[in-house]
């Protein structure tokens, strides 16, 4: 059975969406089955793989309304091994509609059953705040990936988003787990983002993954092309830093499994 794991965090430019995309693709090319689901109206991790976001049709939007199915709903991309479900800037108003329905933030939950065995692993990049969209994907998932930037207000509006998922966990979702959190936008330079490390490492201990993910231009050209950093180029430090963090989540749970 695939496991489903978001990816968030309420501050925006942390790199949720190179994390979704670029994970995505180095889980794919580790041979593991992959959905990404495109939970963030701006839809970014949509265009990051090949897709025109102005011709969706049917995406995660629809899914969540329950007026298409995830199967209907997915695409294949650019990346080997890995389908998605695209976003559409109609994604905006789901909020407003989902407010007056019953089970509101059980809606992608219910929508990922019928998939979830046909994946290793299911992704979703969440959009940058803590609203309905949000709760859906902590309320679906098994765990959590928190991107952190190795920059000054780094912990800022971490404890928030702690808070949120306890009260996910206690209300909707009591198996979630935190997968780990990722530092992101490392400069080995900079005294700054190395005291950073050091202090979320010390304050979160194991908690933390290994992997660190570097400054590295390329990854910020890839998504003009829309490419992963692994089709755009392979031998970057990039390709190499999402891959790690590739072996890293498998080898987690390959050890959790057995």
């Amino acid at each position: 059975m695939g496991k489903i794991i978001a990816i968030a965090n309420q501050k925006g430019g942390v790199g949720k969406t190179t994390t979704s995309v670029n994970l995505a693709a180095s889980l794919g090319v580790l041979e593991k089955k992959v959905l990404l689901i495109d939970a963030d109206p701006q839809a970014n991790a949509s265009s990051g793989l090949g897709i025109d976001v102005e011709t969706v049709e049917t995406g995660t939007y629809q899914i969540l309304e329950h007026s298409s199915t995830p199967e209907e709903a997915t695409l294949s991309c650019n990346a080997p091994n890995v389908s998605i479900i695209p976003a559409h800037i109609d994604l905006v108003a789901i909020e407003i509609e989902l407010v007056d329905k019953e089970n509101r933030e059980y809606m992608l939950k219910q929508a990922l059953e019928s998939v979830k065995e046909q994946y290793d692993y299911i992704l979703i990049d969440c959009a940058p705040s803590l609203g309905l969209l949000t709760l859906n994907a902590l309320t679906a998932a098994d765990s959590v990936i928190i991107p952190i930037q190795c920059e000054y207000f780094a912990l800022e509006g971490l404890g928030k988003l702690l808070n949120t998922i306890k009260s996910v966990q206690k209300i909707h979702n009591p198996a979630l787990d935190i997968e780990g959190l990722l530092l992101t936008m490392y400069d080995a330079r900079l005294r700054l983002s190395n005291q950073v490390v050091e202090e979320v490492q010390k304050h979160f201990n194991d908690m933390v993954f290994k992997t660190l993910i570097q400054r590295n231009v390329k990854l910020s050209e890839a998504p003009s092309y829309g490419e992963s950093i692994i089709n755009y180029d392979a031998t970057s430090k990039g390709a190499s830093n999402y891959l790690n963090l590739a072996e890293e989540i498998i080898k987690k749970n390959s050890t959790v499994g057995s």
